[in-house]
């Protein structure tokens, strides 16, 4: 029996490195990527890529097209990741509605299993030091934030599914950051405003960062050994906003920021630079929501994707001189300095 993986998303940060794994991996990946969405991330690839919106289940159709002998395997990775203030509606309607029509059509089509990809921000926060790990049941109400709610919503909707007859993980990543990332995910403009001198102080405060790279096998081995029904945080640790700035500017040969804004100030400026990001069509760094983040408690166990799925994330600091590797190869900024050697 051959097997087909469906990938929404598949243009994105996560989906394109998920989908250069399966390709690795030998197997037969049908892509699913917006109408007017540039594909440049799987160019040269031997991928079938079908446009469409997971928003109108009416173009879902031809994804989910196979030979009857054909088990499909889905992986949900098409979402929209946002900290800004504005689109409650679109960030709604595609992580909410678009779920709920990939969930009606691996019923329809009796798909082998679905992997979702919901998201850290989906558990409620517990109190600060106290480890995070993973719960049975979400609601919006227990969340804060557009983005959190509508993950928590569609991560719902996927355990209810389950009471439907579907075979579904999910998989809930922390702060993905890593190469690959052909737009400007918000992680990767930290990396690019840094490397190019826009960014010049930094605030106290932190999250767990995770390698997209990890997020990817994370995802395929929840598809092979994950239990249906169950959540798998995806995560790596804690890394606060100083450390990152130092372990960049230790392999490009940048300075290290030593200014710290004071939070009240960052506070008070996060809607004036919600502004200049968006007259420069890039991804917003500090936001009210993004601030609220760097403050909450983030210590989250992947304990439990280890001991089943075998999950094992690597350092932080290869990840960081990855992507600055994988920026300068593609041409995203200059090679600055040889990396500094310690010791």
């Amino acid at each position: 029996m051959r097997r087909l993986w469906i990938v929404t998303g598949a243009s994105g940060h996560l989906g394109n490195v998920l989908v250069r794994t399966l390709v690795d991996h030998g197997e037969w990946v049908r892509c699913l990527a917006l109408t007017s969405e540039s594909t440049q991330s799987l160019d040269m690839l031997p991928v079938d890529i079908l446009r469409g919106n997971v928003c109108d289940i009416k173009s879902l159709e031809p994804l989910f097209s196979a030979p009857d002998s054909t088990e499909i395997m889905v992986v949900h990775a098409a979402g929209i990741v946002s900290i800004a203030s504005g689109h409650q509606k679109l960030v709604h309607e595609v992580n909410v509605g678009g779920t709920a029509n990939i969930i009606k059509m691996c019923l329809r089509c009796k798909v082998k299993r679905l992997v979702h990809i919901s998201s850290v921000h989906a558990i409620p926060e517990r109190a600060p030091g106290e480890i995070i790990s993973e719960v049975s049941a979400f609601s919006a109400q227990q969340v804060k934030g557009v983005y959190a709610k509508s993950k928590a919503e569609a991560t719902q909707l996927v355990l209810e599914s389950v009471r439907s007859g579907l075979d579904a993980v999910v998989v809930q990543p922390s702060g993905i950051v890593g190469p690959g990332d052909f737009g400007r995910g918000h992680m990767t403009q930290l990396f690019l405003d840094y490397l190019e001198g826009r960014f010049r102080a930094i605030i106290n405060g932190g999250y767990d960062f995770v390698d997209v790279r990890d997020v990817a096998a994370g995802i395929l081995a929840a598809a092979e050994k994950g239990f249906c029904g169950e959540c798998y945080i995806l995560s790596n640790r804690y890394v606060s906003v100083a450390e990152f700035i130092q372990i960049l500017s230790d392999v490009s040969g940048k300075p290290p920021i030593r200014r710290i804004i004071p939070l009240v100030f960052a506070k008070m400026t996060a809607p004036l630079s919600e502004i200049y990001y968006l007259l420069r069509r890039q991804p917003p760094l500090y936001t009210p929501c993004s601030l609220a983040i760097l403050q909450c408690n983030a210590r989250f166990s992947h304990e439990k994707a280890s001991k089943i799925l075998g999950y094992q994330p690597r350092d932080f600091h290869e990840t960081v001189l990855d992507t600055f590797e994988w920026l300068v190869k593609n041409g995203k900024v200059p090679k600055y300095a040889p990396p500094k050697v310690s010791g």
